[in-house]
């Protein structure tokens, strides 16, 4: 009998041995994939969209930075945490037919200029120092924070350009151009200074993929419209407006952002596919060689959403309001207004007539005593110098 219960006991302890590896691999299953959920990704996403193109022949240009704009705003990413600039003003252009819009589809079905545009930087504004200057943080103390890309090494950017170029560079209102070292270099500073987690670097532009061949920072996606050799084409003409309304390479893919929500779960590798050389004409290009994650695992949204920042707390929060606690507070500030002395505004005059009355006249004041006395002496030093008969010259 002793014999069995030891043999038994021996059993349980084996048992409890074998168990004790399995369950503590568990725990660290959930435990890596909590780590996994916290500190992958990222926890905030920003846009710098940017059309360098002026004139009215360039509405395409203006057009495409608009509907992407549209595209970034329906799915999440507020005004706030979006850097627009636009080269030229088309919706209140005096060749637009219709003002205060730009259309990106063919009898004016879409507008996407809308009634709730935040434009940061416009017209003369638009410039390769300031987009530098933005991208890598160097701007003046005095820029309003619409202007600036706040952004942190959590950050995800999505970096829309759109214009004319060519092997190489890229055009500013027909003015200067960007490099595609300058712009490397600019994207290598951002990696420095934390100013990034992930980059999506997207271009619609003549021999647009000459830009990206630079590039060497870590975690950066690009994607062109055209390779070195090939021009972007335009696309849907209307009769009305007398010009093209977009780039072909763009309307796709905005027509392929508008199957996209919030919780969609369509990857990067879809992007690649959306237009082909049979409807692009040129045939659009990407690079992934320094990007860390497999495309196929990275979602849409990662660039052109946005995620919220969520606390985890284990803690029952009462979502009712507590009317003791108001009502003690309210009696609080009451008492406090109370001990307060009113505040009293200085008598003034208004603003209006501040500003048309009249500059008072001087008064005008006799002689003091000193200069009569001077005059005084004046006059008798001339009387006892030259004496009465010299004053007919004077008089």
């Amino acid at each position: 009998m002793v014999d069995t219960c030891f043999l038994s006991q021996g059993l349980t302890t084996l048992a409890g041995l074998l168990l004790l590896p399995f369950g503590s691999l568990a725990a660290s299953q959930i435990e890596d994939q909590a780590e996994q959920f916290f500190r992958s990704g990222h926890t905030n996403n920003w846009a710098v969209l940017v059309c360098t193109s002026r004139f009215w022949f360039n509405y395409r240009h203006v057009a495409n930075t608009l509907s992407v704009y549209r595209s970034v705003k329906r799915l999440g990413i507020p005004d706030s945490h979006i850097v627009l600039m636009l080269a030229d003003d088309m919706a209140c252009n005096p060749r637009n037919p219709k003002p205060a819009t730009v259309y990106s589809h063919k009898n004016m079905e879409l507008n996407v200029y809308g009634d709730d545009v935040e434009v940061d930087y416009r017209s003369y504004e638009v410039t390769v120092e300031n987009f530098l200057r933005v991208l890598t943080g160097r701007i003046p103390s005095s820029t309003p924070r619409s202007k600036r890309l706040l952004s942190d090494d959590r950050s995800n950017i999505l970096i829309y350009m759109t214009g004319h170029g060519g092997n190489g560079f890229l055009k500013f209102q027909d003015s200067e151009e960007i490099t595609n070292i300058e712009l490397a270099d600019a994207f290598e500073q951002m990696w420095q200074k934390r100013r990034y987690n992930e980059l999506l670097f997207i271009i619609d532009t003549c021999q647009g993929a000459s830009m990206y061949e630079r590039f060497y920072s870590p975690n950066i996606m690009a994607l062109a419209s055209s390779q070195v050799g090939e021009d972007s084409l335009s696309h849907q003409p209307d009769p009305a407006v007398g010009v093209h309304l977009m780039d072909r390479y763009t309307f796709y893919v905005l027509e392929f952002l508008e199957e996209i929500n919030p919780a969609s779960q369509t990857n990067m590798n879809d992007l690649f596919q959306v237009c082909p050389k049979s409807l692009c004409v040129s045939t659009p290009g990407h690079r992934t060689d320094l990007f860390q994650r497999d495309p196929k695992n990275v979602l849409i949204t990662d660039f052109f959403g946005s995620v919220r920042k969520v606390e985890i707390t284990t803690e029952t929060l009462s979502l009712q309001p507590d009317s003791g606690v108001i009502e003690s507070s309210y009696k609080k500030d009451q008492m406090v207004e109370e001990l307060m002395e009113p505040l009293k505004y200085a008598e003034q005059l208004p603003v209006a007539q501040i500003i048309h009355q009249k500059p008072k006249l001087k008064d005008w004041h006799p002689p003091g005593g000193f200069i009569l006395g001077l005059w005084a002496l004046i006059i008798m030093v001339f009387f006892k110098t030259y004496g009465i008969k010299h004053m007919k010259f004077i008089f």
